[in-house]
């Protein structure tokens, strides 16, 4: 009786060791909130948005520690609209994380669908992860900083931290047979993060953009939400290739930061997408970005941020946006607040379209004149 009792004991024992070596955590975010929009197609709406802040989403991520300093390291993640109940990131099933991959102490290793490093070190530097959401993105969002576009069929490398330091890169294989180059992208990064100082910095080189990034089909216009006139007129381009650079420092309950983006479309008409108008064909246009930020911790629970953005593209059309962006976010606890986010944008010149360029704040439906003001009143709930 007492040797049984002694091994039943150390089958506990063994279980119970064996369940602290491994954790899966279920987790999850719903945003909500009401917009206002003073100019859609000519006309202004009120309409209830999923996501306005921050993306909804559900997931898993977990752990097994396979001994060594090893483990064994998942994720998966998926987006819907807390208003309508549909999928996200045009249907799939996980279409923000589904990836595996192993830890040790030189680094992580995982492979599948996630954020190119971009999203790691420059995208906390910008207003829009921050307290703007959508509505504060860079027009367009060409530098992908609000991390509209996730990487599929990817193989990700990402360092230890080095004394605040730490770097990333990234490969995606194109999975086109006889064509090595076809839907392939290539990035790394880096970012140093000690104390008040928060740098960072990324490049990424995307082949076929319209369908390695953007979801579309080879030959065919480019589908929502990249089908705004900012750009859709260059998603026909062979290559896009984007240097982003960013910093934030904090002095107190303040924080003041500064973000540069550089998107080149290189080649029009190569197929990757409904060919561009004419006189654009075989250009490379360029964007220009550069974001300054300023916010204020007014209390433990309250934050308030004000932004400016200018965007300048060049080198096929010639247009320019300036934009201002204002918000507050209140917490009501730890897991949930309430948030105003408003924007103005004001464009001006000849837009990728080869039309006079109109206001489009991402990924609200463009304006018919050359402004746009919206204000968004939400809710957002973390579990």
């Amino acid at each position: 009786m007492k040797k049984a009792s002694l091994v039943l004991l150390s089958l506990i024992g063994a279980a119970t060791a064996a369940h602290a070596q491994s954790s899966v955590t279920l987790y999850g975010l719903i945003d909500t909130s009401l917009v206002y929009t003073n100019n859609q197609k000519g006309g202004s709406n009120y309409q209830m948005s999923s996501g306005t802040l921050s993306g909804s989403r559900w997931g898993m991520k977990g752990s097994e520690d396979l001994g060594g300093g090893l483990k064994a390291i998942f994720q998966l993640e998926n987006g819907f609209s807390g208003t309508t109940g549909t999928l996200g990131q045009n249907g799939r099933e996980f279409g923000r994380a589904a990836w595996i991959g192993l830890a040790s102490p030189f680094g992580t290793v995982t492979l599948g669908r996630q954020n190119e490093p971009s999203a790691d070190f420059v995208g906390p530097l910008v207003i829009a992860n921050q307290w703007a959401g959508g509505i504060g993105a860079h027009p367009g969002d060409t530098d992908n900083l609000y991390v509209n576009s996730r990487i599929s069929n990817s193989i990700k490398y990402m360092s230890q931290d080095y004394s605040g330091l730490r770097f990333a890169a990234l490969f995606s294989l194109g999975g086109t047979a006889g064509d090595f180059n076809n839907n392939r992208i290539w990035s790394f990064a880096a970012g140093y993060n000690r104390g008040p100082l928060a740098l960072g910095a990324s490049y990424i080189d995307t082949s076929r953009p319209n369908t390695a990034l953007w979801d579309g089909t080879a030959g065919a216009a480019p589908i929502s939400p990249n089908n705004t006139p900012i750009f859709s007129g260059y998603t026909s381009a062979r290559t896009q290739r984007v240097v982003t650079v960013g910093g934030n420092y904090t002095f107190g309950a303040a924080k003041v930061g500064l973000v540069y983006s550089n998107s080149r479309f290189d080649d029009l008409g190569s197929a990757a997408a409904a060919a561009p108008i004419a006189r654009f064909a075989g250009a490379s246009p360029v964007f220009d970005n550069v974001e300054a930020s300023f916010s204020y911790q007014l209390s433990p629970a309250l934050l308030a941020g004000l932004a400016y953005e200018y965007t300048r593209s060049h080198g096929a059309s010639d247009a320019h946006y300036n934009q201002v962006n204002a918000g507050a976010d209140y917490f009501l606890s730890k897991r949930t607040d309430v948030y105003l986010t408003a924007a103005y944008q004001r464009a001006s010149g000849i837009d990728s379209t080869g039309k006079t360029a109109v206001a489009e704040l991402w990924p609200i439906a463009a304006s018919s004149n050359s402004h746009q003001i919206v204000a968004a009143l939400g809710l957002r709930h973390k579990f």
